[in-house]
């Protein structure tokens, strides 16, 4: 992938590995960066739409009809990044529904959304690509975080499909999986945690290679690993 001919559009851009992508996107050559977020008119927006070849749209991808005016602005998008996300710290069995319910809508259907609004734009634009930020918890789930990991775990398997439906029209889909990075959605979390720039340097890197999955940091490795495995093995060291 020649990076000095895309036009990029991230989703979560205002902050986290979102802004990370806009700098390092911007550090490859790439044409153009469309910066979204829910808010354009807060302080982080308003600076990445100081920035030289960054324009800045709202996008809720929770809501269809944003979207898909995003869509119709943005129709000269060849690399799409879903990075938007939550965590609402909801377990499964004894947290509110509606928790559950917004890490669904917003993980598997906002994701699924934008690809399937984005998808004919990157057909007439030579094909491109999409990059999902997945989670270590896409394969497996933490007390406490039971709806993020089974949200996570639909929108890899939901990656793993639409890349077959897209291979057709020659868009590669890309996975990115990671543990813990120092963002403002991890405030709290005391583990080790890596520095959210190079997530963006692992997923950029793995689509020059042409790279369907890239696993950035050592425990997302030894998750996957263990997938071959027992899984009491890996339980036995997280379970409460």
């Amino acid at each position: 992938m020649d990076f000095t001919n895309q036009v990029a559009l991230v989703t979560g851009a205002n902050r986290g590995i979102g802004r990370r992508f806009v700098d390092e996107l911007l550090a490859r050559g790439v044409r153009k960066v469309y910066a979204t977020a829910r808010r354009t008119d807060s302080p982080e927006a308003m600076e990445l739409a100081a920035l030289d070849r960054v324009e800045v749209l709202r996008i809720d991808i929770t809501d269809d009809s944003s979207i898909a005016a995003a869509a119709a602005a943005a129709t000269d998008v060849t690399l799409l990044i879903n990075n938007a996300g939550i965590s609402t710290a909801t377990p499964l069995v004894t947290g509110e529904l509606a928790g559950i319910h917004r890490e669904m809508d917003t993980h598997f259907w906002g994701t699924l959304g934008m690809i399937r609004a984005f998808a004919p734009i990157l057909d007439a634009n030579g094909g491109g690509a999409v990059v999902n930020i997945l989670s270590a918890l896409s394969w497996f789930s933490y007390p406490g975080n039971g709806a993020y990991g089974a949200a996570k775990a639909a929108e890899w398997n939901m990656t793993n499909g639409v890349r077959l439906d897209l291979a057709a029209q020659g868009t590669l889909v890309q996975g990115v999986h990671l543990g813990a990075a120092d963002t403002d959605i991890m405030a709290g979390y005391d583990g080790p945690m890596i520095d959210p720039a190079v997530v963006p340097r692992a997923s950029l890197d793995g689509l020059a290679a042409g790279d369907i999955e890239v696993v950035v940091d050592d425990w997302s490795a030894m998750v996957k690993a263990s997938l071959a495995h027992d899984p009491a093995a890996l339980y036995a060291q997280i379970a409460p």
